[in-house]
């Protein structure tokens, strides 16, 4: 079905001159709105303007122009119903085949810090959803484009069937229209609902609708008997593993993402060249140092038996000299925020090993989203970094210097590090992690354990503990093992007890009245 009409109103006016210029090669009459009909114009296109096409002038500063049976008749009238097309000729309405909308800048308005709630209210579109909705239930007759990277396909289907669009591309294209207004209108209801009766703020809404778009179809889940899929949140943040670009290997799995996500959100804490080794959603093993080979040889050593199949993180670029020493290891993923051009060359030598780059980024997400059987449990993200004027020193011995450094770090690891958990560290190195046990005296048993296995010396090392001793075996387990100095929230009713203990170790403890569990 050739187009006749093309209705076009955009806020957002890339590449929307090129469109016009286009669309008028094949004779098709444009139909526009005040500031898009005064841009073609002065571009030299003809256009019909809506409010000399309707009769009626716009008004009220151009909150009605679109709102005319004019204008929606001729979208959505049928065009297999003759009474349709017969009820059109009696009113001297034309048909119109073409939508081209975008929408008021909503999300873009609040985003701004100095957004008061009049501004955005003023920026919530009327007109434009009702044409885009209206097209797009139409879509057997209309062919509706809410965003400007569709310019090209649509210039394309015109080109390919001499000024016709094809069925299957309408019905594409209304897809993507019902998704662009039903994420607009999330938006709205997730800001407004975020005020009380009093037009103040709360933490949270009290209606949140999430929007995500699939981005990748997954062989299967955790478990091959389960199917899966990757969405990704239309409001992630660039530096958000959602954006990675992968320069080469398999196709990422499930569990992949998962691991290569918590990789990434610990490694980008870290201030200096920092690596950062998972498995199984745990680091096993973490350093930072003056490059990226010494950071990943150090977290290598941690561990290098829960490092076989790991994802690898850094935060720094990874040059030829790291990439050869990973080369070394079984690794499922390398990510890095960039790779030398040597450093691929090199790391094509396994062309299974997936690698990513990610542009290194600071940003967070509002929420922290847990899905739950039948409901989703919501909170701010863990992004608190405690520095030593925040330490409270509880034992008769003080840190050092170096302990403190140390300290610093050990409690940065274990933000990461899922509950129960005790980390071992020294000079900027995990020597041993315990991580998810029922009980906290076996977290720090494996830890030490598992720097024991990894022929790493305990002796002067500091802990940290993610959440409070509740009693003191655990303190005497890591004490045992060779800590000479402890880091963790305090908070427990046996505090007195846990602190009279690190003193008759003699070592010294600190707490910080945060804690950070993971689940």
């Amino acid at each position: 079905m050739s187009i006749k009409q093309a209705l076009i109103s955009v806020s957002d006016k890339t590449g929307i001159i090129e469109l016009a210029q286009n669309l008028a090669q094949y004779g098709i009459t444009i139909i526009s709105t005040g500031g898009t009909a005064k841009l073609l114009n002065e571009a030299g296109i003809a256009v019909l303007e809506v409010s000399d096409y309707t009769g009626f002038p716009e008004m009220l500063n151009g909150r009605v122009k679109t709102l005319h049976p004019k204008i929606h008749a001729g979208i959505l009238a049928r065009g297999d119903l003759t009474d349709h097309q017969a009820a059109l000729d009696d009113a001297s309405i034309l048909n119109i085949e073409l939508v081209i909308v975008n929408l008021y800048p909503f999300k873009e308005a609040i985003a701004k810090q100095n957004c008061s709630l009049d501004d955005a209210i003023e920026n919530i579109d009327i007109g434009g959803p009702t044409m885009v909705r209206a097209a797009a239930k139409n879509y057997q007759k209309v062919a509706v484009v809410t965003h400007p990277q569709d310019y090209s396909l649509l210039c394309e289907e015109l080109k390919a069937n001499n000024g016709a669009i094809s069925l299957a591309t309408r019905f594409q294209f209304a897809q993507k229209a019902f998704t662009h207004t039903a994420s607009y209108d999330s938006a709205i209801s997730n800001y407004l609902t975020s005020f009380d009766t009093n037009y103040h703020r709360k933490d949270f809404p009290d209606s949140l609708n999430l929007n995500f778009n699939i981005a990748q179809h997954l062989r299967y889940g955790e478990n091959p008997h389960q199917k899966a899929a990757f969405y990704r949140d239309e409001t992630a943040t660039p530096g958000s593993l959602a954006n990675y670009e992968q320069l080469q290997g398999k196709e990422l799995s499930y569990n992949n993402i998962a691991d290569t996500d918590a990789a990434w959100e610990c490694v980008k804490t870290f201030d200096n060249p920092a690596c950062v080794i998972v498995k199984h959603a745990n680091p096993c093993g973490i350093a930072i140092a003056e490059t990226t080979l010494r950071a990943y040889q150090l977290a290598f050593a941690t561990d290098p038996t829960s490092a076989f199949g790991g994802i690898i993180a850094f935060n720094r670029t990874v040059n030829s000299e790291t990439a050869e020493a990973v080369l070394k290891q079984f690794v499922e993923v390398v990510i890095a925020p960039e790779i030398t051009q040597e450093a691929q060359q090199l790391l094509l030598q396994k062309n299974n090993i997936r690698v990513l780059v990610l542009p290194l980024q600071h940003e967070y997400h509002l929420y922290d989203l847990k899905r739950i059987g039948g409901g989703l449990l919501v909170q701010t993200p863990d992004i608190q970094n405690i520095t030593v004027s925040d330490f409270e020193i509880v034992t008769k011995i003080k840190p050092t210097p170096q302990q403190l450094k140390d300290l610093l770090f050990a409690w940065r690891v274990a933000k990461f590090v899922k509950s129960n958990a005790i980390v071992f560290c020294s000079n900027g190195q995990t020597l041993g992690i315990g991580a998810g046990q029922m009980s906290r005296v076996d977290s720090a048993r494996i830890a030490s354990i598992k720097a024991q296995q990894a022929g790493l010396a305990l002796s002067g090392a500091v802990v940290a503990s993610d959440a409070f001793f509740p009693f003191r075996d655990g303190l005497d387990v890591v004490v045992q093992a060779g800590a000479t100095a402890i880091i963790q929230p305090g908070g427990s009713i046996r505090d007195n007890e846990v602190i009279a203990a690190a003193d008759a170790h003699g070592v010294s403890m600190v707490f910080t009245g945060v804690r950070h569990f993971r689940h």
